[in-house]
């Protein structure tokens, strides 16, 4: 780390050098974060000499307001910084202040009296219809042991084919679901249950992974189990994803979750409302589904261009 360039009195730059050695050193920080924080308080003590009129020192942090802080993050928000740069910064900020507060140098109450923005919402990565559907194959599975391959597959069926949760999936029991049963009842978070319609080829995977399953399956008792009967840990699951992510050719983004976001874009894409999927989904808030919206807006566009009466 380096101050040349960096305007400020030679004890706050001592400090400055101290806490990004300590960063490295005690906390362990990665590379990237120690550059960005580095980063981040030069671009501070810039725009604070600018502020000033001269050099910041250890005086003038102790006697910042949280006027300042804002100050610095809208002209930051100007030269074009995202929400997700500005929370970074104000989080470098607040690091370096509080270890300048845990020396007893300052006051840190202004860093702590500024709320960081607010994050938008990261927008699912759905699988492609064709990923999908060549993730939750039978044929696809890589386990040698056979009911291991169809209890994956089965389970995979049902993050992509109901849209569920993968807890959702491992907490279910043998009774749960038939040869013949149409729909499906969910407990999901809170507690809450929700009725899911099941695809035949649902209940199908789950029969041959229930046919190939060398355990009783009790009809109280977990369905998915573990090479040793016990209930399936998901990790297992993410496991065998990142094991089929290589074998398919698939992005880092294809994990368990992402076949439940395909779920609910696909259906989105083909003409699904919101509320449907919402209710599908087991979202509490409508503005929880809606990040969909914003995944495939060529498919959405296709759908609006066929569907509307004035396109």
């Amino acid at each position: 780390m380096t101050d040349i360039l960096i305007p400020g009195s030679p004890e706050l730059m001592d400090k400055r050098r101290e806490w990004l050695e300590s960063l490295g050193n005690e906390r362990r920080l990665a590379d990237n974060t120690l550059e960005a924080y580095e980063r981040d308080t030069r671009q501070f003590l810039l725009f604070l000499t600018a502020h000033l009129g001269a050099p910041a020192k250890l005086s003038d942090i102790h006697t910042l307001r949280t006027a300042d802080l804002r100050a610095f993050l809208a002209q930051r928000r100007r030269d074009g910084a995202g929400a997700r740069s500005l929370g970074r910064h104000l989080a470098g900020l607040r690091s370096f202040l509080r270890y300048l507060e845990r020396k007893g140098l300052i006051n840190a109450a202004a860093a702590g009296a500024i709320r960081a923005p607010r994050q938008p919402k990261s927008l699912p990565k759905p699988l492609s219809d064709l990923q999908a559907l060549d993730v939750v194959s039978m044929e696809a599975q890589l386990h040698e042991e056979p009911w291991i391959a169809a209890r994956d597959a089965a389970v995979l069926t049902l993050l992509y084919g109901c849209g569920l949760r993968i807890s959702e999936a491992l907490d279910l029991t043998a009774a749960d679901i038939s040869p013949t049963a149409t729909s499906l009842r969910v407990t999901g978070k809170g507690g809450k249950t929700r009725l899911v319609p099941l695809l035949s080829v649902v209940p199908k995977a789950v029969e041959h992974y229930k046919a190939l399953c060398p355990y009783h399956l009790a009809p109280d008792e977990p369905l998915f189990r573990g090479a040793r009967g016990g209930k399936l840990n998901p990790s297992i699951i993410q496991r065998e994803m990142q094991k089929l992510r290589g074998a398919l050719g698939l992005p880092d983004s294809a994990t368990p979750h992402a076949l439940r976001h395909s779920f609910a874009t696909h259906l989105l894409a083909g003409g699904g409302d919101l509320r449907t999927i919402q209710e599908l989904l087991g979202h509490a808030s409508l503005s929880t589904t809606q990040v969909y919206t914003g995944v495939d807006q060529a498919r959405l566009l296709d759908v609006y261009d066929r569907a509307h009466p004035r396109a």
